[in-house]
């Protein structure tokens, strides 16, 4: 068993994840490396919010940056948070299973 500590880690990571942009920052990152003006270009939203998704998933070790003349380069800095991403629609498509499971039942 993991420890407590080790279990807040995780934790901490998985919370920098937990949003819809910031899983879609992630899931766009997976195709390579992009300026800041890409990405924000893909959101519907002020550059300041797209800044500060991009700095929690930097500071929870997900993504990295590196200036580039007059823009932020970002990249995945461990590809293979990608793959969580693949556990995470196994259970989505478990869920869907149990849930039609259930509903031929009734």
């Amino acid at each position: 068993m993991i420890s407590f500590e080790e279990a807040e880690i995780r934790s901490n990571i998985i919370k920098a994840l937990a949003h819809p942009v910031r899983l879609m920052m992630v899931d766009l990152l997976r195709e390579g490396e992009k300026q800041f003006s890409e990405i924000n270009n893909v959101f519907q939203v002020d550059k300041s919010t797209v800044s500060k998704h991009l700095t929690v998933l930097k500071e929870a070790g997900i993504v990295s940056s590196r200036k580039d003349r007059h823009d932020m380069i970002y990249s995945l800095e461990v590809p293979c948070v990608i793959d969580f991403f693949g556990c995470v629609t196994a259970v989505i498509e478990n869920n869907v299973r149990r849930q039609q499971v259930c509903l031929c039942k009734r």
